[in-house]
């Protein structure tokens, strides 16, 4: 009954707007209720709710097997069960690759896992939990472990990219040169996680530096903001999109323009937050080194 209702106003979404990409920037997702979310309710997560059901949406919704699915940042699996969830009611058949370091210490356990009902365990391995915890959802899910900037990709075309490792400028640019030249104009997203979160300010940056190639269509609090491919950027782009290098001045002149454009969207003040916080942290391009002002 509940998927009965959602598949309902999904129909209605696409009679009310000529396209998918038109229907987005009214955020359907927030019309589901919560318990359209299933199983994928039981892993632990570090989204909001409504993140949570953006990531629902998109691959219940929006995607049709175009390409994979690949969360870049997977944890113990909460981001990665939300695509899930939504990719088995949809009845896909494109994978899904969630890739991580999957490793967790103390303090994280204790902040994180154990405060969402997971038991306590030895050790800093979660890639056996997240295999357990993704269990419901099969051998649609394979798992890539490793520092994720020096993986590469060579699996076709990605329909949907989530990225939520950008927690370092260099490392940011690497999974860029690896993961978008595989995007598929005018059918891919990408999912910035942490495009608004005030310690990692290189992540608007990127994406204002490549203003043909990406487009912003929707934003969910807390912080993710989706962008449609409009272009694959190739080599020379992404070698002009690399923010690495740039000096504190240069991001925040990057910054200005990037909260300049998403005035209209409620935002700026979040994107001044970021130049405030890079102002406090001069020269810190890793997002741990950062302090509040």
């Amino acid at each position: 009954m509940v998927w009965q209702g959602v598949l309902c106003y999904a129909a209605a979404m696409e009679q009310r707007f000529d396209t998918k990409t038109e229907a987005i920037r009214h955020a359907p997702w927030r019309r589901l209720m919560d318990r359209s979310l299933g199983r994928a309710r039981s892993v632990p997560t570090m989204l909001s709710l409504e993140e949570q059901k953006l990531y629902h949406w998109l691959t219940a919704f929006w995607a049709d097997g175009a390409g994979a699915i690949v969360d870049l940042g997977c944890f113990a699996g909460g981001s990665t069960a939300r695509l899930a969830e939504g990719h088995r009611i949809a009845g896909l058949v494109s994978a899904i690759h969630a890739y991580d370091r999957f490793t967790a210490d103390e303090d994280v356990k204790q902040s994180i896992l154990y405060k969402q009902g997971l038991s306590p365990f030895e050790g800093n391995d979660i890639l056996p939990l997240a295999r357990d915890l993704l269990a419901p959802w099969g051998d649609a899910i394979h798992f890539h472990r490793g520092e994720i900037d020096q993986m590469s990709w060579e699996g076709g075309p990605i329909e949907i990219l989530v990225m939520d490792a950008s927690k370092a400028a260099e490392t940011m640019d690497r999974m860029a040169e690896a993961f978008f030249p595989y995007l598929v104009p005018g059918r891919s997203l990408i999912v910035q996680q942490d495009f608004l979160h005030w310690s990692q300010p290189w992540v608007p940056v990127q994406m204002e530096r490549m203003p043909v190639h990406f487009t912003p269509l929707a934003y969910a609090p807390r912080d993710t903001v989706v962008f449609l491919c409009t272009e694959a950027p190739d080599r020379e782009a992404l070698a002009t999109a690399r923010t690495a290098h740039l000096s504190d001045s240069e991001l925040v002149a990057h910054l200005e323009v990037a909260a300049r454009s998403f005035s209209d969207w409620g935002l700026e003040q979040r994107l001044r937050d970021m130049i405030d916080g890079l102002r406090a942290n001069p020269g810190k391009r890793r997002a741990y080194q950062f302090r509040k002002p």
